[in-house]
Order: structure tokens, then sequence, then C-alpha cells
């Protein structure tokens, strides 16, 4: 039996295939998240699944969930970066101190790494070139992003002090099966959902906007082999490598859905930057990893899904 994981955020989007994944790969895991409710959908994997539900800046339900874990993965989040900037003093409070009140009382445990789901898509602001590397300037333009880079430098801060093994991961934006476009977050699976509730997709701004979507199995496996590797790099942009505009998504969506969907296109907005492609050559070249699903094939999977999915929500 391998260590403990605790995974912060087990029953979101991608929480709970991080907690799929450790659980097939032999861990024993734990998630601690806000909302009661299933994990994978898949009973056989949530049985093996210990579950504290509550708020991550809860010290007493901290303390019940971290003896013996060896490993943390945060995915925990309480606000989306189009909302942030309305309300930036609860997006601080719940993720920032939360985290910070997380990593003090780990610092009194035995956990030895701390994996962090940061975001590549908003902690780097308008790009000064594409793609991005790690190495950009960071200067976000929402507060979701400055609350990400934020919880960075307090996870490599912890590193310094406690001695955790830190991998923050900069995701680009992610998509496949169980995100929830009820929620909000997510290009694809929005516009999925308003096709098959036959309402017309709401693009923001032109429409040429590009942005770097890759799969979540995609994701899952650059983190998992991020696990493996002893490296001084803690910082790892994970994306396709490759950027699409918002326009040409929608002629992939229309092919994979057979359906061609109405569009309203609506005033830009400030938090959207105009390109966001992550150069993913530090990963590839630390690990080997490489992006196996295609868009086209990404989004007909979560079609598929998501056509299940609503209809048993």
């Amino acid at each position: 039996m391998k260590s403990i994981s605790l995974v912060l955020g087990g029953t979101g989007f991608l929480g709970s295939h991080i907690a799929h994944a450790l659980v097939r790969a032999g861990h024993t895991v734990r998630v601690l998240a806000l909302d009661p409710g299933p994990i994978t959908g898949d009973p056989s994997i949530d049985q093996e699944i210990e579950c504290f539900w509550g708020d991550l800046g809860d010290v007493d339900l901290i303390k019940k969930a971290l003896p013996g874990v060896k490993m943390v993965f945060h995915y925990a989040g309480t606000t989306l970066p189009e909302n942030s900037n309305r309300q930036p003093i609860y997006d601080v409070e719940s993720n920032l101190v939360g985290t910070i009140r997380f990593l003090e009382e780990a610092s009194r445990h035995e956990v030895e790494k701390i994996v962090f789901s940061s975001s590549g898509g908003t902690v780097y602001g308008i790009p000064k070139q594409i793609p991005i590397p790690e190495t950009h300037p960071t200067n976000p333009i929402c507060s979701y992003g400055i609350t990400k880079l934020a919880i960075e430098k307090y996870l490599l801060l912890f590193s310094q002090l406690y001695g955790f093994d830190v991998r923050i991961m900069r995701y680009g934006n992610p998509y496949g099966e169980r995100q929830d476009p009820r929620k909000g977050q997510g290009a694809i699976a929005v516009f999925l959902w308003r096709i098959l509730e036959g309402r017309p997709i709401e693009i923001w701004g032109d429409g040429n906007v590009v942005r770097d979507f890759f799969y979540v199995g995609d994701l899952v496996s650059a983190t998992m082999q991020v696990l493996e590797i002893t490296s001084k790099e803690k910082v790892f942009n994970v994306g396709s490598g490759q950027g699409i505009s918002i326009n040409d998504l929608m002629e992939i969506i229309s092919q994979c859905t057979g359906i061609e969907p109405t569009t309203r296109y609506l005033p830009s907005r400030f938090v959207d930057v105009p390109s966001n492609v992550l150069d993913i050559s530090l990963i590839q070249k630390k690990t080997g990893w490489e992006p196996t699903v295609g868009l086209r094939e990404g989004v007909a999977r979560t079609w598929q899904w998501l056509q299940v999915a609503l209809k048993e929500a």
C-alpha cells in the first residue's frame, strides 16, 4: 500500500480526477471538500476514499484529515476569474488565508509533498510572448490570478521553512468529463450545455481571443508524472501547447455535435486576455509527458458524457 494522499477540493472537476487516479495507482486517498457528494461517480472507487466535509480554513477539520498524510493535492477554490474582481476580499479570505491556515497545520504533521493547481491562464496576465514560458513575468489582471500567484509564493516560502517538496502546476484551459457547466467555468462545457438546452452560445468579445484547451486526462497524466521526478524546478506549465480562437472552437463543436448553434456576441470583458498559450517544453523535457487527446476527440468525449450526465442530474 502506498502513502496516504489528501486531495483538497476532491469533489470538484480536477480534484475528482486526481483522486480517481491516485486510487487506481494504489494510494490511500482522503478528500477534504466543501460540498458533500459523489467524487468520481464510480462506486467502486468512491468507497475507497475517506471523506472530510467542510471548509479549507476549518482548522479542527484539517487536524482530523492530516494524520499520516504524506502528499497533499491542493485543488480547492471558491471563485472564478470572471467573478473574483467583484469579491476580492472573499477571494483572499477563502482561498489565500484558508491555504495559509492549512499550510501552518501541515507543517506540524508528516506532509512531504504538496501539488498545487495554479492557473496558467491567469497568473501571467497579458502575455509579452506566445507561447508563454514559466519564466514569463507574472502580472495577473484579476483577483483570481493574483490569489493563485500569492498561494504559489506561500507554498515556496513554506517549502523553504519546512522542507515541503512543492509542485506548482500552471494549467491552461482544461476540459472534459465531470466539468459542471452549471458552475459557469469552462467554455467547452458551457457551450455544449447551451446546445443541449437549445439556448444561444454567448461569446464575450469578437471570438478572436485565443486559448489553450487541453483534455483532463492529459492533465492527470502530466500531474502523476511530475510526482515521479526529482527537479529543482517547482513550477510547470501544462496545456496542449497549441492555441485556438473561440470562433474556431465553435466550428469544432458544431462538427462534433452535428448541430449549428446560435451565437450571441457580447461586449468583451476586462479579465479576458487576448491570447494565452502555454510553453510546455519544460514538463516535456523533465518527464517525457505529451498530450495525447486532440481537441476534436476531447470535445466529442465531453459531448457524449454531458448528454448522459445532465439527464441524470
